[in-house]
Formats: structure tokens, sequence, C-alpha cells
């Protein structure tokens, strides 16, 4: 070989090492990026853990908190609110009820006609917005509207009814504002929120001022229950199935409420009510523990939240915040590494990836993630991703997701071992009359809201974790049922349950 041919051979298996090399080290600093990506989803995943035993240890929490609520006012994160509801529906009210359901910027009124039998021969309902000037402006001018479209209701829907024939029809009446219950039928507000500042309705009974509204229509209709959303749903699911003692909504918000004995209420002695017991409002999205799994995406959620240390349970298991949670991993991710290209901004923006689209990419079962991708785009403005940061997308969206789910239902076990109904040997044991050798009673618990009903993966992990917590002997005579408008129909049948009522069948002595 020449000199001038192997300096040439020389020369390419120089440049050939150089590029061989380089490709080297790029593939060594890719995997090294990809590595620390790896690491903050262990990191997450490992700190968001929910075993068994973390589990059990937050039922026992939930169920000292719900002791120490009952015990007395500020005794507990758990507010443990009397409703004043002692008598829920059994199947055999009969005749039409309305519901009037206010919470928001829509308002709804619904009319139901019942026939006993547990059974509904007809129902009616109708949506209207709440003109947003009569939001800041008077008591008087909110519930004249809302009386008004109440009156055209009747004279629309009704078959032709008239207005003298539903002279005493009686009214349930779900009112999602903060309010301090003071009967089954009354209660003053306490604040207002989502965007209502009507100055002269604080601290107002809302039923009196919706009562008098009714009577400068014309309208003689009487309020017969003042309910909220999860009390609602106990009505509507005990109307149902008399074996229902609890209920849970679990939607963009969460609370839970449930039937407690009227002797176990010691921050109210002298209780005294018809049926021995009464609903309990457990406002639980406030319930916290040490035990709950905080990553330091929850703290810093928190942190900048409307309202700092509180709602902790919440901000771990409703729909308002399990989206952002999974926005601020990713955006923890892209700080991280480049494998989302640039840093967009809109990682940055609070709540800009809602739960539904979450849901969306959790439950994408296309198999090149087609619809994860199109999110990212979309939603958050990161383009071109690989199939692989896709999948890691995905599991972020588990993590999540499964945390909430398992959570929310060491809550549900956290009731049934407060009422004895989940075997461990509370107050009943959860069995019938001969002890530890006596038959399981039956125990339903009604469940409504968005995430539950309509998130599959999100249902199938809270069923799934309420089997194992409570183990393969208990687990088949604890039945979670779905339940829908609680608000509406569960509403009107709490009014069917209290119509007939001519003395306060509870007494504070």
């Amino acid at each position: 070989m020449t000199k001038v041919g192997l300096g040439i051979a020389v020369g390419c298996a120089v440049a050939s090492s150089v590029i061989a090399a380089v490709m080297v080290g790029r593939r060594v600093r890719s995997r090294r990026r990809w590595w620390k990506v790896v690491k903050v989803v262990d990191e997450f995943e490992e700190n968001a853990v929910t075993s068994v035993g973390r589990l059990r240890q937050v039922v026992d929490a939930m169920a000292v908190e719900m002791h120490a609520g009952l015990a007395s006012e500020g005794g507990s994160k758990l507010k443990m609110l009397l409703t004043f509801v002692d008598n829920l529906p059994d199947g055999t009210e009969s005749g039409t009820y309305y519901a009037l359901h206010v919470g928001g910027t829509n308002f709804r009124i619904l009319r139901i006609q019942l026939g006993g039998q547990r059974s509904i021969l007809g129902h009616d309902v109708e949506r209207k917005p709440i003109p947003q000037h009569l939001m800041t402006s008077t008591s008087e001018e909110l519930f004249d509207f809302i009386a008004l479209s109440l009156k055209e209701f009747v004279e629309q829907k009704g078959n032709n009814l008239q207005i003298p024939q539903v002279r005493g029809k009686d009214i349930g009446f779900t009112f999602s504002f903060p309010v301090k219950q003071t009967s089954v039928s009354s209660g003053t507000l306490i604040k207002w929120t989502k965007g209502f500042a009507i100055e002269d309705m604080v601290e107002k009974d809302v039923v009196d001022c919706l009562q008098k509204a009714l009577a400068r229509r014309g309208l003689d209709m009487n309020v017969a229950a003042l309910v909220n959303d999860s009390v609602g749903t106990l009505a509507l699911g005990h109307f149902y199935d008399k074996d229902t003692v609890a209920a849970v909504v679990i939607g963009t918000g969460t609370n839970a409420c449930y039937f407690e004995r009227a002797d176990a209420v010691i921050k109210c002695q002298g209780l005294l009510t018809t049926s021995g017991g009464m609903v309990i409002n457990m406002e639980w999205g406030n319930f916290w523990s040490s035990h709950l799994p905080r990553t330091s995406y929850d703290i810093d959620l928190d942190a900048e939240s409307q309202n700092p240390n509180d709602q902790g349970f919440e901000k771990m298991i409703s729909g308002m915040y399990l989206g952002d949670i999974v926005r601020r991993v990713i955006h923890k991710i892209s700080l991280e590494s480049d494998i989302f290209g640039p840093v967009s901004s809109k990682l940055s923006a609070r709540f800009a990836l809602s739960t539904p689209l979450l849901a969306a990419m959790h439950e994408d079962d296309s198999p090149d993630l087609k619809e994860v991708a199109r999110i990212l785009e979309e939603t958050l403005d990161i383009h071109d991703v690989s199939l692989k940061v896709r999948k890691l997308v995905v599991k972020v969206c588990d993590v999540v997701t499964r945390r909430a789910a398992r959570l929310a239902a060491a809550g549900i076990v956290g009731i049934l071992k407060k009422i004895g109904r989940d075997g461990t040997g509370g107050i009943t044991s959860g069995r019938t009359k001969g002890g530890k050798s006596g038959k399981m009673r039956r125990t339903v618990v009604a469940v409504e809201g968005g995430l539950y009903t309509s998130y599959t993966m999100f249902r199938e992990y809270l069923n799934e974790a309420v089997a194992e917590i409570l183990g393969e002997e208990i687990a088949p005579y604890v039945i979670l049922k779905v339940m829908e408008d609680g608000s509406g129909i569960g509403s009107a049948m709490l009014a069917a349950a209290n119509s007939a009522r001519s003395v306060d069948t509870v007494q504070v002595l």
C-alpha cells in the first residue's frame, strides 16, 4: 500500500472512530436524559403509593376523625354537620313533589310523581341560567326570579295543572352553598361562593327567603327539606334500597354523608329523633391525616390554591384537581429533560389540563396513543412526542388516578368502620344477631359524580380497593350503587318523606 493510500485509510479510520464516538456520546446523553425522566416518575410513584396497609391506616384515621367531629365542635377537620334529616325515603311515598337545585350559574326545577312500591311514575326537569346581574343584586330579586321560574314551570310542565291545584305541594330545596342547618327545612347562609356576592343574604334563612318569594308570586307551596348534594344522593339510594347507609359524591368536588345513631352525636347531648338516628353531613373533603401519601406536587398545588391548608382530601381525590397534578408532573419532567421539546408556557398555567382530558389520555387504547398526542399538542402545546414518551404520560395519569380512587375507597371503608359495617368488630360488627357466627348484614353505599360514573379506570380502581381493604370474607356484603341526580330527584324524595309531618321529629333537649 502506498503512503497516500495508507494515509487515506488511517484518516477514514480516525473519522469513523470520531463519528462512532459522537454517536455513542449522543446515545449516552440520551440515556442519561431518559433516566432523569424515569427517576422523576419513579419518585412520584413511590411517594404516591397506596398499599393496602397504608389504606387501612387511612381507614382508621377517618373513623377516629369522625368520632372526634361528633364529640365536639371544632374537634376534627371533619365538620360532621347535623342535617336534621332523620327520616329517609323508603319507597312507599306517593304523590307529586317538586325540587329546586341552586348550585351555581344555572339552576334546575324538577317535578316527580311517586307511585309507591319504589316507583317513579313521571319526571320533568328544566334547567335555567341565572342572569349574571342577579348574582350580585339582592336576595329578594334572586328569589323572585327563582319563584317566577317555578311558577312558569308549574304552568307549562304540569299537564295543564292550574296554580290553585299545586296548593300545599312540597318542595325539596338543594342549595349548594355553605349553610348552617337549623332544622330539616331551614338554614342560614354562611357565605357565598361560585361568583355570587349578595351581601344582604349572608346569615339569612335561605328557606325563609324562598318561601316569601313563593308567596309574592302566589304559589302556596311548602319547602319541606333543605339538603345538600350528598344527602340527596343518600335519599335516592335509600328510596330504592333500604340497606343504603351512606352516600358519596365524587365529581368536580367531593363529599360524603351517612346515617348515624342519635346517641353517638355527643356534641349535641339530648338529641332525640323519632327514628333514633340522623344523617350526618361529613364535609369529608377537609379530612386530613399524616397517613395520606402527599407528594411535593400536592404541597405546591395546595400552596398556590385559593384555600391553602384546607380541603386536603378533596385536593387529592376530586376531579377539580387531578388533571392539575398530572400537569405539574409533566412540567417537572420538561424542566429536567428535553423529551417534550422546548418548555411550553402552557405547562406553567394552573388547571391547563382538566381531569376529563386526563381520563381521555389514561383510557386511550389506540396502538400509537393518538389521543394522548392530540391532547398534549392542543392543550399543552407539546408537539411530536415519541410513543415511548406518550406511554410515560399515560403512566403518570395512572399513578394520579389510582391514588385518588384508592384513597376515596379508604374513606368509604372508614365510614363503614365507624358504624360497624366493615366486619372488624365495631359497634355492631356489621353482623346480624348471633355475634361472630352471625351472618354479615348487607350494606349499600350510594355513589354519584362523574369521576366515578364516567371514568371507568377510576371506578375500577376504587371498587378493587374497597374489596382489598375489606377482605374476601366481608367484601361481598358491601355494594356500591351508582345513583343519578340525587341533588334533584333525591331532594324531591326528601320532601316526600318529610311532607306529612305536623310536628318536628328532631328535638334537642
